[in-house]
């Protein structure tokens, strides 16, 4: 069963290989994935499916697939991958483009963090990083909690981006 949450308009889920085709259609967006390192093969997407399965059994949250409740289609990606330490979760999300500036990402990314806090209690950190040329997605971490802690060096992206953290109650 997989594990799942919901808001007013969306359903989260963990994904499921099934999903691989509409993940592609956002994942594999050179216009979604502008800012986050480019798009990605279909190989490469189908591994992540597998990676985050794993990573909501092992350690109780993982990227989720947003569906839109009234159609039940699947228009984003939204959850954690590990941070840098233990008690440290990173927070991601990409929408088709479509959806942009209809308050989704806010919504998945807040729905996201109630979840961890729920579930995971040993996750004592949130952290998340923007490319400075992507200012929509800096309001959107804002409007959520985040603090800008400022421009921070990334050795996967090989860039400077804007860093957000905020801290969860113990």
């Amino acid at each position: 069963m997989p594990h799942q949450f919901e808001t007013e308009r969306l359903l989260l889920r963990t994904m499921q290989q099934q999903d691989l085709d509409a993940v592609f259609q956002i994942w594999g967006s050179p216009e979604v994935m502008k800012y986050c390192g480019g798009s990605s093969t279909k190989d490469r997407i189908q591994r992540s499916i597998e990676f985050y399965r794993h990573l909501q059994e092992e350690k109780g949250y993982s990227v989720y697939a947003v569906l839109l409740k009234e159609t039940s289609s699947l228009f984003g990606v939204c959850g954690f991958n590990p941070g840098e330490s233990d008690d440290e979760a990173e927070l991601l999300y990409h929408l088709s483009q479509s959806y942009w500036g209809k308050g989704f990402a806010a919504e998945a990314a807040a729905a996201s963090v109630r979840n961890l806090t729920e579930s995971c209690p040993n996750i004592k950190k949130i952290i998340a990083s923007i490319d400075p040329a992507n200012p929509a997605s800096g309001k959107v971490l804002t409007k959520i909690g985040m603090k800008s802690k400022g421009m921070k060096w990334f050795e996967d992206t090989q860039q400077e981006e804007l860093y957000f953290e905020m801290e969860l109650e113990g």
